[in-house]
Formats: structure tokens, C-alpha cells, sequence
């Protein structure tokens, strides 16, 4: 991990040299002796990172090292940003130049005195290194670069996500169909179902399995689902059962902000009273999380019920008196291998000594499905019998008495097989709070922000989604929802979790505060607040060089006394109670890249001065935000994700934007898009039929389009679509009068609403890269006609509430490939065509 600080440092360092090309002659050389000492470190790097575990001295010299990087980077930064600030008025600075010239030799002392001080630093890691015995065992050292570049080509082109949906289930099919029974047993009364188990043995992913079963859903027509975890707030889960319910509208928001726990309890009665209903309370630790909240769960004797997942027998034995309570087992050793194969990315590959190898390894994984899926995602990617042999002697190094190996040995053995830049974007997890499930984009922009990924000839989000791909197929990562061969959500295992915070407190990675356990450490570069605002409020920051502060709380405001100091930040991301502004001194943080924020509804003209910002991304159901003009300043911006209420005839500008969503017609109709050269994401709303969307030919590579017209208008022509020749991913939502011809490059199509009197399938069969196609609401005939040869790619095919359909006709070659099919509220629809009768299907609530 160390290895990744200095790189980042060393980076710093070689672009600080190259654009800053008027430094005094002294000056430049003591940055480049910086570089190289710091450079000859690194080769050391590898052995120290394997001896401290077993010495405290070595990973306390780790530790110096990162602390060092950072405050190289740290000190450059600062005078980069002064140096800036003072040209940014020429005719000014002619004025004050005799003026000026005490204050930069004051500068250029500071910066030469400070780097003295590093040099001290450095000096002495280098003196405590012969102590230790630290040897150069990075036989590759030189070569990091090119050998980087080519792991995160190789990443992107082998690891593309195949949804496997969601988990595979072995030897737990008899589980699920035992649990279902008693959800879906006549029984009136309200009655609590208990799955409990240690970590890692499923319970998460078997309580999402019954949640997501097509009989649950139709049987329930009210679901929730809240994670409790170790710190819990009766209040904030309160009210997420009951957005989830009522939805998030801006005048339920403001209603919850206004409610005590008492009145929320009140409220999530009366909303469940007369209501079927399926809650899942998921990780409860404590006995009082579920009396805080049972009282809000009504019996109306209409047959609803609630999940609870907890590692605590007496937590699930005492829930409900009369409920049923249900123990995980492990899995036998035949359903271990069955699993640890499933996973396993090349079987074929496995010899029989290897076989051999891996069965012994499986064994002593005592059934934990967790330890199994990991120790498959590790020996995936450790190819050969001898690097099979390492990993179970390595395993077998820390079983005592021949028993078990402990699930956190293999854990540990699989993050230590990642690279310096995996292990980064593993770590990163940790960050967030327990049982979050996260947005895969949302990720990705962070790592990108973070300096986590290379700026190489690939675009920067491709190459971060084929790291995230990666730590999924070795099951570090778990998805949680995918949508078209993409995942969407993802989280990490609690027991992961830990093993991220324990890897990123050794290497100063980041820090989680919390007051009531530890104080924040003075050398912390990325800060986390989680809980609950009010025990922050003296929280000081002043003196942290802080790289990215995170705030999971939205009562926390105490950030705006502080963020004029936050110079060296790029990541800040913030949650604000109810709708606010952001100070002027947002401007001062130069170096910011990602700001995140929510519930904010005016930014200051301030936003202007970070030309450095790569996202945008301001959430908050119910909020549109004032952009200032001066958000056309932000030249290097790539994702621009804000609900805007006024028009932004300047969008033209941001030539490096790669992902446009929520802007509304309005805004677009002005824009000249010719420039927008590196647009691949465009989603807009509120379109009327007297509009016309022509210039989006312009697009050359815009590859995703989501299109929604004003509520029960028409699209205007779409005959550009046509146009736009890169274009993969098609959604449009709104009447279509007459459906246009669409580009040969079409691989997934959603029509919904569209409400067309002519069968869309002749078109829509001829296109040749067409893989999955979802028509909604989008057809008001009687019968729809697949010919023969048509839809040859396709795979999924999903046809939602046509509620006048009586007949479909499918030519016999007609989607050679297709193997999932989804049908939803077609009541007219008497049968399906025979070759369609063995097709997997995706939804089991439809009717006949």
C-alpha cells in the first residue's frame, strides 16, 4: 500500500517540475533529489510490507514513509495554489510587483525550509532501513509504470461483470423453500421470521433472495428493507421505511425533518395499518434495535411479516414468541466444492493435482460460503500448481491443531494478492458506514478524484469499472443490483469491512472519528465522520492536511467553519439537513475533484475557481439547485449530475464532459453541442413536441441516451437517433407516434409509454447487435409478429403491462439466442410461442 503514496508523490513531484518551469535553480534541485530518494525507497518497499506484520519498528517505518509522500505532496500543492492565485490578475500584479517581491522570497524560503525538514525525514527512513534489514526484493523496480499500465489494460478486457444473479444458491435451495412456506403460510397474525448465523455465512444474501422471489412480491404489495448494523438510529430507520413506502416527494422529506421518533413510530403505523407487508431488518446486533422499532409494525391480521438477520441467537429467539426462528448451517463438504467450482472463473483449467490441492484448502474452509467464494477468487487468479502450492502453505501456516482456517487468514491472503492499485480501491470501502450499499458510478468517480487510477490512454471510468469487475470476480466486492450486464450497487461484507479498516489504519490510508473510541490521528489525510452530528460539535480540523473529508451525517454543518482550511483537499463530500447554500469559500480549494453534496439548492459564483473539479454531483429529492455562470469555468469537469433550474446555454464549453443527467429541454434547446466531442451520457427531462432534438446528432460518441417527454406529451421527430452511430444503450419514455430507424449499433433498448398502433417487432427485429430489449407500456395492438431471421442476438426479452396483446407469432429461427424472457400484466395474452416454453423466465408474476 505504501508502494501507492510514494507513486502518487513521486507523480506530484515530476508534474510539479515539468509545468512549474520558472522555479529558482536551488529550489528545483532539492525537488528532484526528493523524487529520487523517494523513488529509491520504493524498491525497499516490498520487503518492509511483508516484515511488518512481524515487526512493529518496520510498519512503523511504512508508516513514516506515507507520512512523508504526503506532506511533499502536501507542501507543492500549497505553493502551487498561492503561485496561481498570485497571476491570476496580470495587470494587478505589474502594479504590486515591488510590493510582492518580500512576500515571494518569504514564500520561496518557506517552501526551501520545509523541504529541508523532508530531506531531515527522509534521511533518517533511509538510516532506519539499514537498521532493519530492509532488503531491495523488487526485481520489477523501474518498471512500475509500464507494468501498471499494462495490468489496467489487461483488467478492462477480461473482467467485464456477468451477472450471476446475485448469488449462487448451492445446497440452500431446501432453506429458501422452507422460508418461503412460512412467509407465505395462512397465517393472519404478524409473525417476525429470525435467520441468524455467523458472519459469512449467507444471511444477508438468503433474506434478499426471499425479498427479490416474484411470490413475495405479488404477495406483498407493500416491502421495506433497512440495515441496523452496530450504530443504529431509531429515527433515521424509521424513516427510511417510511420513504421507502411513501416515497421520496419533496413534501414527505420536509414532513420527516419536522417529526420526533414518536411521531415517525405514529406515522409508519397508520401507513402500515392497513397494509400487507414484507419488512427486512437486516443486521441487528442489540436486542433494543428491535424494540425501538417493533412498536411501529402493526397486526392487522392480514398476514404480514418481518425478517430479521442477526449473528445473536438470543437476538433472534426472543423477537417473537410465536415466530420462527431459523439457524444457517454450513455447507457440507460436497456443497463447498460444488460452490468454490461455481466461482472457480476457469475450471477446465484445473488439473488433477491442482484438484487435489483445492479440495484440501475447500475442507478446512468448515462450509463458510464466504471463505469458499474468496479462496475461489484468489486461486482464480494464482494460475499453475505451484502458485496453488503457495496459497495453501501460506493457509497452513496458521492452522492450529489441524482444525479450521480461520475465514480472516484467507481474507487477509486474498487482499495482499491484489495489486498496489486494487488494494487502494479495496481499502476505499471501508470508508463508508456499515451495511451501505453503494453506487458502482459513485465509486468509481471517487477513485478516479482519489488518484487511484491511472490517466492513461483508456478512458479513466472504464479502467476503474474493470478494477471494480475484479474485486467482484475475487469476492471481495458483492453486487447488489445490476442492470444490463452492468452492476449498479455494491457493497462490502462486514467482515471485509473490518479487514479494510484494519489495512488502511496500518498504512494511514484513511480515518473513521468517532469520539467515544478513538481521537482522529494528527497524520490522517482522508477523514470519515459517521453518527450522529451533535457529538462532533467540537471537532476540531484546523490542523489536519486533509486530502478528503466525508460526511455521512446530515445534521453535521460544523464543516463550513473549517472549509477555507481544507486547501489540499479533493474529495468533499457532504450531507446537509433539509435544503442550503454553500459559503464563498468553497472557491479556495483549488484542488477539489469530486464534490459531492446533497440537500443544497444555491451554489456561490465561487465554483468557478475549481478548475480542477472532475464531478459535480449535488442529490436531494424535491431540490433543484441555481448553477452560477461561472460554473462554465469548470473546464476539466467530466460528470455533471445536478437537478438545475436554470438554463445553461454555457454547457457547450465543458469539452471534457462525459456524463450530462437531469437536464431538463429547456436548457438543451439553446446548447450547441458541437464541442461536447467526449459526451458519452446524456439523460434529459421534460421534453415537449415542439421541440426538436436534432443537434443531439452532433453527439459522435455518445453511446447512452435516456429520453423522457413532459407528462402524456410526444417525443418530436427522432429521426437523429439515426445519426448518433456509437450509440448502444436507448431509453425512451413518452408517446411515439412513429418509430424511427435506429443505428445498427443498438445492443439495449427500453421503450415504455411510447403507446404505438403499429407492432414495433419488424423494426426492432432487423436491429444485428440487439441483446436485450424491454417494451413497457409501449404497444396498443392486439399481436405482435417476430418473422423468421429476426432478433438474432437477442437474449432478454421483457414485456410489461401490454395489456391488449391476445397473440404473438414467432418465426421458427426468430432469437436463436435468447435465454431469459419476462412477461408482466399481459392478461389478454393466452400463450407463448412453443420455442419460447423452455426460455428462463425472468418474472413469475405475469399472467396468461
Amino acid at each position: 500500500m505504501a508502494d501507492a503514496f510514494l507513486s502518487f508523490a513521486v507523480q506530484k513531484l515530476g508534474d510539479f517540475l515539468m509545468q512549474k518551469v520558472s522555479l529558482r535553480k536551488n529550489l528545483r534541485k532539492e525537488i528532484e533529489w526528493l523524487k529520487n530518494e523517494l523513488l529509491f525507497i520504493q524498491s525497499f518497499l516490498k520487503d518492509a510490507e511483508l516484515k511488518q506484520c512481524v515487526d512493529h519498528r518496520v510498519q512503523q517505518w511504512v508508516f513514516e514513509i506515507n507520512s512523508v509522500a504526503n506532506d511533499a505532496v502536501a507542501i507543492l500543492e500549497t505553493y502551487s495554489f498561492e503561485a496561481d492565485k498570485g497571476d491570476d490578475d496580470e495587470f494587478a500584479s505589474r502594479l504590486k510587483a515591488c510590493a510582492c517581491i518580500y512576500r515571494k522570497e518569504k514564500k520561496f524560503y518557506n517552501v526551501a525550509e520545509e523541504i529541508q525538514s523532508l530531506k531531515q525525514r527522509i534521511l533518517d527512513i533511509s538510516r532506519k532501513r539499514e537498521t532493519y534489514g530492509i532488503t531491495n526484493i523488487n526485481n520489477n523496480a523501474g518498471e512500475g509504470t509500464s507494468n501498471q499500465s499494462a495490468m489496467v489494460t489487461t483488467l478492462r478486457r477480461t473482467t467485464s461483470y456477468v451477472d450471476d444473479q446475485d448469488y449462487i444458491f448451492v445446497g440452500l435451495q431446501d432453506v429458501v423453500q422452507k422460508l418461503l412456506a412460512q412467509l407465505l403460510k395462512a397465517e393472519p397474525r404478524r409473525t417476525v421470521l429470525s435467520i441468524y448465523g455467523m458472519g459469512g455465512l449467507g444471511k444477508t444474501t438468503l433474506a434478499r433472495n426471499l425479498y427479490k422471489n416474484p411470490n413475495i412480491a405479488s404477495s406483498f404489495s407493500t416491502r421495506a428493507w433497512i440495515c441496523v448494523s452496530q450504530e443504529y438510529n431509531t429515527m433515521d430507520l424509521l424513516k427510511t421505511i417510511i420513504k421507502s413506502i411513501q416515497g421520496r416527494t419533496k413534501g414527505t422529506l420536509r414532513l420527516l425533518e419536522t417529526m420526533t421518533e414518536g411521531d415517525l413510530e405514529v406515522h409508519l403505523r397508520v401507513l402500515l395499518n392497513e397494509r400487507k407487508y414484507l419488512v427486512v431488518v437486516d443486521d441487528i446486533w442489540q436486542r433494543e434495535a428491535w424494540e425501538s422499532l417493533k412498536r411501529a409494525f402493526p397486526d392487522s391480521k392480514n398476514g404480514s411479516r418481518v425478517i430479521i438477520t442477526t449473528r445473536k441467537e438470543d437476538v433472534a429467539e426472543r423477537a417473537d414468541n410465536r415466530g420462527f426462528v431459523h439457524k444457517l448451517r454450513f455447507l457440507s463438504q460436497e456443497e463447498s466444492w460444488d460452490l468454490f467450482c461455481r466461482k472457480l472463473l476457469d475450471v477446465r483449467a484445473m488439473v488433477p493435482a491442482m484438484e487435489s490441492l483445492a479440495n484440501d484448502m475447500v475442507e478446512k474452509c468448515r462450509g463458510l460460503p464466504l471463505a469458499i467464494v474468496v479462496l475461489s477468487g484468489l486461486l482464480s487468479h494464482r494460475g499453475g500448481l505451484d502458485k496453488w502450492q503457495e496459497v495453501k502453505d501460506q493457509l497452513w501456516k496458521n492452522i492450529i491443531e489441524d482444525k479450521f482456517i480461520e475465514v480472516s487468514c484467507i481474507l487477509s491472503l486474498s487482499y495482499n494478492d491484489l495489486s498496489t492499485v486494487l488494494k487502494q480501491c479495496f481499502l476505499y470501502f471501508g470508508i463508508f458506514p456499515e451495511d451501505r450499499v453503494l453506487e458502482a458510478e459513485n465509486i468509481i468517480r471517487l477513485w478516479m478524484a482519489e488518484g487511484f487510477v491511472p490517466n492513461g490512454e483508456e478512458r479513466m471510468e472504464d479502467v476503474a469499472e474493470g478494477f471494480l469487475n475484479e474485486l467482484i470476480r475475487r469476492s471481495l466486492v458483492q453486487v447488489v443490483n445490476t442492470f444490463w450486464e452492468k452492476v449498479t450497487e455494491c457493497r462490502v461484507h462486514d467482515l471485509l469491512r473490518d479487514l479494510a479498516i484494519q489495512k488502511a489504519s496500518d498504512t494511514n490510508l484513511f480515518d473513521i472519528y468517532h469520539p467515544r473510541k478513538h481521537s482522529k490521528s494528527s497524520s490522517c489525510i482522508r477523514l470519515a465522520i459517521h453518527g450522529q452530528g451533535e457529538r462532533y460539535h467540537l471537532l476540531d480540523l484546523s490542523n489536519l492536511k486533509l486530502r478528503s473529508i466525508m460526511f455521512f451525517d446530515q445534521d453535521f454543518c460544523t464543516v463550513f467553519q473549517h472549509i477555507y482550511l481544507f486547501r489540499h483537499i479533493y474529495v468533499l463530500y457532504l450531507h446537509l439537513k433539509g435544503s442550503g447554500a454553500i459559503p464563498d469559500a468553497i472557491g479556495s480549494l483549488y484542488h477539489l475533484k469530486f464534490l459531492g453534496l446533497r440537500g443544497i439548492c444555491h451554489l456561490p459564483s465561487s465554483i468557478g475557481n475549481l478548475r480542477n473539479l472532475q464531478t459535480l454531483a449535488i442529490t436531494g429529492f424535491g431540490y433543484t439547485c441555481q448553477l452560477p455562470s461561472e460554473t462554465a469555468d469548470l473546464i476539466n469537469l467530466r460528470h455533471l449530475i445536478v437537478p438545475y433550474s436554470k438554463p445553461l446555454a454555457y454547457i457547450s464549453k465543458f469539452t471534457s464532459l462525459q456524463v450530462l443527467q437531469n437536464i431538463c429541454c429547456d436548457q438543451w434547446k439553446d446548447v450547441d453541442p458541437v464541442d461536447l466531442v467526449n459526451l458519452r451520457e446524456l439523460s434529459m427531462d421534460s421534453i415537449r413536441n415542439f421541440y426538436s432534438l436534432n443537434n443531439i446528432s452532433s453527439l459522435k460518441n455518445l453511446s447512452t441516451l435516456r429520453l423522457r417527454c413532459y407528462v402524456d406529451e410526444s417525443f418530436p421527430s427522432l429521426e437523429f437517433v439515426n445519426c448518433c452511430e456509437k450509440l448502444q444503450k436507448l431509453f425512451l419514455y413518452g408517446i411515439i407516434e412513429k418509430l424511427p430507424l435506429f443505428p445498427n449499433s443498438i445492443t439495449m433498448m427500453l421503450l415504455e409509454n411510447s403507446k404505438l398502433t403499429e407492432d414495433p417487432m419488424p423494426i426492432l427485429g432487423m436491429l444485428p447487435n440487439l441483446r436485450d430489449l424491454q417494451l413497457r407500456r409501449a404497444y396498443l395492438g392486439k399481436e405482435i409478429m417476430c418473422s423468421d431471421n429476426s432478433f438474432s442476438q437477442l437474449e432478454f426479452l421483457h414485456l410489461t403491462e401490454l395489456e391488449k396483446i391476445e397473440r404473438w407469432d414467432l418465426g421458427t429461427s426468430a432469437m436463436p439466442l435468447i435465454k431469459g424472457l419476462g412477461i408482466d400484466d399481459c392478461p389478454n395474452l393466452k400463450e407463448i410461442p412453443e420455442t419460447m416454453k423452455d426460455v428462463e423466465l425472468l418474472k413469475r408474476n405475469y399472467m396468461w
